[in-house]
This record gives C-alpha cells, structure tokens and sequence, in this order.
C-alpha cells in the first residue's frame, strides 16, 4: 500500500509533472498569461522564477491537488513550492558539479511514448491541437521539447542520487517507534482499506496419462531421437515436432538457464549433460522431452529441447480427482506435508502462499472454494484450468491464515513507514549539507 501521502513531498524523487492535457484544472493559469515574472530564489547561477512556481501550482492543481484561496495559506503553500523546486535545482546542480551529463538522446524514446499516449487521448489531429492550445502550449514541438526538458531533469537528479550514494553521503538515519507512530497517526484517514487475505499451502494434482498412453509417447520420443542420432539436426525435429509454443520456433532454444528454473528432473539432467549430447528421455508433469546443452559458462547453461506433451482426457481427470481425494483424506489424519507434496504435488506449480495474498486477486475458484472458511480448514478437491492441456487440475489446501479486509492497521505498514521515513531524512539532511555547499537564496 501506498504511504507517500506521509511527507508533502518525496524529497530525492520530486518530479514536476506536465499538465495531463485535456484535463482542465480550476482556474488553471497558463504561464503566458503570467503579467508580471521575477526571480523568487537562486540557486548556484541558476535563478527559479515566479513564473516556474505557478506553472509548478497550476501542474499541481491539474493533478488533482488542493491549493488554498486564502492568502495566508497559499503563501505557507507557494513557500512549500519553492522549496521544493530549489531542491531539485540543488540535484541537478550537484549533477553537473560531479560532471554528470544527461543527452536529449538519453530520453527521447521515454517522450516520445509519452507523446504518443497524449495524442491516442483525442479522436483527432485538430482536438489534439485545440487542446494543446488551451493548456497554453504553441504546438506539439514545444509541448515536447518542455517533455525532453522535464525529462532530462529527473534524470539529472537520479543520476546525482546514485552518485551521492556512491560516495556514501546518504547513510541511511535511524527512526524512532515514536515518529512511526506520529506518521501512522497523520496519515491513517488517507490509508487505503486492508484487503482480505489468506495465506495456505496446498497439493496439485496433475492428470497423468494412462499408462498405454504414456508408452506411446515415450515410443514417439524414441522415434525423434534416433532421427537425430542418424544425423537429422535437432533444430529442425523441434521445429516440426516439439510441443512446447516458447521454442517450437526457435529449434528448441531456451536461452540461458541457472539451476532451480526448471522443474526438478528436467534441471538435474540439464546441468548434468555434457555439450552437443542429446539426453535420455526425461518425464516431468508436461510430458516428455529430449535435451541438448549447446553452451556452458559458470552457473548457467544454453540449451535446447523438444517436448511431447502427454495425451490426457476426463478419465485421467477423475482419475486425478480419486487421487486428490485420499491425499485430503490421509492429510487430514496427520500424515506429513511435506511427504505428500513429494509424492503428489506438481512440481511447476507453487506450494506455499506464505505471505498474506488478497483474496480478491486470488482465481475464482479458489475463492469460491475458500468462502466461508476460517484458517486451519483443509479445502477441496476443487479443479482449476490447465491452459496447456485443455483439462483440469485437482487442487487440495490447508489454509493457515485468515485475515478480514478493515482498516488498516500500524503492523501493516510500519517497515514502510519506517523505509519512508528514514528515506525522507537521509534525504532532508543531505539536501540542507548541499544548500550549504551551494549559493542558495530565497526571496519569498
């Protein structure tokens, strides 16, 4: 969840956004129109002027900002403004200081996306333009020349980030329980609803084929690889015959592999080959494959495969729902997890969901299956989609949480708070150490 909304501005990543064109802003005041300009506050030899300042509102107020009526406050609110901007123009001064260059070249393919989804806003080319015109931009070349600019900017103060880290002048700084506390507090009314979650570990069962038809498979396999050992490129076999749709087309290329990426039979008999030999047949849930190691560099691999995917229907389906049934069975008497999910569980799917996950986000039928349970409760067999085969998989699971969605509480979000605050004073404290290094006038 989001805790920005803790600090009037996230000190080392303020970005002055453009105005989202087309989307007007209560009394919006278009820079030309600004009578009367004068520098408010100079950094280095670079001076800010007012005009920067209302531009800097106006994007605000477009944004969705609340700026004050009253004199008073907007005066507290235009000072806050300025601030801000002398510390962007403090980075980007450091930037140059450290010989950090940024080129319109760096940032012209990020503008020009920007650019485009501007543009795809509007029905029309004359639109597009009218719009441009009300926002108090000449043409689509100023507008992107001020995108270039903007763009430039930010990377000027990212790249005087990293520098400053470089050279280890943004420790991080220690925050107090106390401060957390004060931070929750101030921003608890704008913190979003915790949502639901559950956390469990589960067993999915995977139809397997009948045993015929696991045979003719093995022999079709059987077939392929002596096609190849008689001198027919692997390449062109897994272009015609492989049933995997990632590398079908590129001859069976995997690209580059380190250990654990695939599933367990398949990586053991990868990292365990010797180049340009093409392995024994492997079995693994998806079916059977043949192997070949083009490559080999330290930790990783580059090779190839072909697979046939095993030949499943409804009567393997219910045959995988029988077996779903006595796991649930013998796992609610006490056997072993782990035991279990050895013997049964697809290896390519995930076991554990340990970290508490939104029931919302959740496939619909696990959260049809999970209604109404609390935590402890063993769930299922319920099927889920197999996108690969067209059938199902069996699925059984022992939820170990549950949480109601509410508001939401200090042990959801303190590690953030606690990163956000110490972030924002690394930060306050630097940014004062560089005004200090720097000629820094504010005329307010």
């Amino acid at each position: 969840m989001n805790v920005r909304m803790l600090s009037r501005v996230a000190l080392l990543s303020a970005v002055v956004a453009l105005p989202a064109i087309g989307q007007q802003g209560a009394a919006a005041v278009p820079l030309r129109e600004v009578p009367v300009d004068r520098v408010i506050a100079v950094v280095g030899t670079k001076p800010i002027m007012w005009s920067e300042v209302q531009e800097y509102i106006n994007f605000q107020r477009q944004r969705g900002a609340q700026v004050p009526d009253d004199s008073a406050t907007f005066a507290a609110y235009a000072r806050g403004v300025i601030s801000d901007l002398v510390d962007q123009e403090v980075l980007i001064t450091t930037a140059k200081n450290y010989k950090i260059e940024v080129t319109d070249a760096e940032v012209l393919a990020q503008v020009e996306g920007d650019m485009k989804r501007i543009r795809d806003q509007f029905k029309t080319e004359q639109e597009y333009r009218d719009a441009l015109k009300g926002e108090g931009f000449g043409n689509i070349d100023e507008l992107r020349r001020i995108r270039v600019d903007k763009a430039k900017r930010d990377l000027f103060q990212q790249r005087a980030i990293d520098s400053l880290k470089a050279k280890g002048r943004m420790p991080s700084v220690a925050i107090s329980e106390a401060e957390i506390t004060e931070a929750f507090a101030a921003a608890k009314s704008q913190l979003p609803k915790r949502p639901a979650t559950v956390t469990f570990r589960q067993i999915i069962i995977t139809p397997k084929p009948s045993e015929s038809s696991r045979k003719a498979t093995l022999a079709k396999m059987d077939s392929l690889r002596a096609e190849i050992a008689k001198g027919t490129d692997f390449e062109v076999v897994a272009k015609r015959e492989s049933m995997d749709p990632g590398s079908k087309e590129l001859g069976g290329d995997l690209g580059w592999a380190r250990r654990g990426m695939m599933v367990p039979a398949f990586d053991q008999m990868m990292f365990n080959l010797n180049p340009n030999i093409v392995s024994p047949t492997v079995e693994t849930v998806f079916g059977a494959h043949i192997i070949r190691v083009d490559r080999v560099r330290p930790a990783e691999v580059k090779a190839r495969h072909i697979l046939l995917r095993w030949n499943v229907d409804s009567n393997d389906v219910a045959r995988a729902r029988r077996e779903a049934d006595s796991v649930l069975t013998v796992w609610r008497k006490g056997s072993s997890y782990d035991s279990l999910v050895t013997k049964h569980h697809d290896d390519a799917e995930l076991r554990l969901m340990a970290d508490p996950y939104p029931r919302d986000s959740l496939l619909p039928e696990y959260r049809e299956a999970m209604k109404g349970q609390q935590a402890g409760a063993f769930v299922g067999p319920f099927a889920i989609p197999n996108p690969q085969s067209g059938l199902s998989k069996i699925v059984v699971l022992q939820l170990t949480s549950v949480e109601e969605g509410g508001d939401m509480k200090m042990s959801d979000v303190r590690d953030r708070i606690r990163a956000q605050l110490s972030q924002e004073k690394t930060a306050r404290r630097i940014l004062d150490q560089l005004r200090k290094e720097l000629y820094v006038s504010i005329r307010m």
